[in-house]
């Protein structure tokens, strides 16, 4: 918790190869409500400060080397900025450079403007759940305020200035967004030059939503293969501290670690 006592959460993720990777909060509690996301379910608090960010990072640098960072825990840091971008330019100190940090949006495009501005090579990550409007407005909301083509314009110009690929986020949701037709609609609005993906299989929160099934994701990513575009499926990582994607919310104990 922060000192006035907002919920905050931080995870690290420990990979095979040896990675160990931040997924750090920048705001406690989301003021977006995607439908799916148990954090966009909770009462929105507030933006974190830089310190408060940092903090997180801290925490588990106390318990050994980090080398990753992700801003995809709790809230939408494009609202938070200033404050993400400062703690980023502190985190290399600790071992995390820019180049091995991402920032997450569900696409607000005043941030992905600004971001596409800033000198560090940050990468940037799209939370996109769905290839057309009106399914895409249900799952979140802000999708009426900034609509997809619009995001992916801001995408594609992030990546004519920086060069880096963007990771485009896909949460597997069982007879919602997991068609054939719903992968091809994918792969026709995504250049693959620049846009890769990463389906991620969905943690079941309280939400009205299921998980794909493997055998659905699986077809869903070679759908999008057979057109061009790069997929990978996530491992499925945290279900036993809610800390999983859509589920990192203040049920969770702070400052939990997860390995995979």
């Amino acid at each position: 918790d922060t000192a006035d006592g907002r919920p905050v959460e931080a995870v690290l993720m420990r990979y095979r190869d040896g990675r160990r990777s931040l997924c750090l909060s920048s705001q406690s509690g989301c003021p977006l409500t995607c439908t799916f996301c148990a954090t966009g379910q909770m009462r929105f608090g507030r933006n974190l400060s830089a310190s408060e960010i940092l903090d997180q990072a801290l925490h588990f640098r106390r318990m050994g080397s980090v080398d990753h960072a992700v801003f995809m825990g709790m809230g939408e840091p494009m609202m938070n900025l200033d404050a993400v971008m400062e703690a980023c330019s502190r985190l290399p100190s600790i071992g995390i450079g820019n180049r091995q940090t991402a920032i997450s949006t569900i696409g607000w495009i005043p941030g992905i403007v600004r971001l596409s501005e800033q000198p560090a090579p940050i990468r940037l990550a799209l939370s996109l759940h769905a290839a057309d409007d009106a399914l895409r407005s249900e799952l979140m909301p802000v999708n009426d305020r900034y609509p997809l083509a619009d995001v992916l314009a801001a995408c594609r110009t992030h990546y004519e200035r920086k060069r880096r690929r963007v990771f485009v986020e896909y949460v597997m949701l069982d007879g919602v967004n997991d068609s054939f037709v719903q992968a091809r609609q994918l792969a026709e609005v995504l250049d693959p030059r620049v846009f890769k993906v990463n389906l991620i299989p969905y943690n079941p929160t309280d939400s009205p939503y299921h998980g794909s099934s493997p055998k659905a994701i699986d077809a869903f990513r070679a759908e999008l293969e057979r057109h061009g575009i790069g997929a990978t499926v996530r491992l499925t990582r945290g279900r036993d501290i809610d800390a999983a994607f859509g589920q990192l919310a203040a049920a969770s104990a702070p400052g939990a670690s997860v390995a995979g």
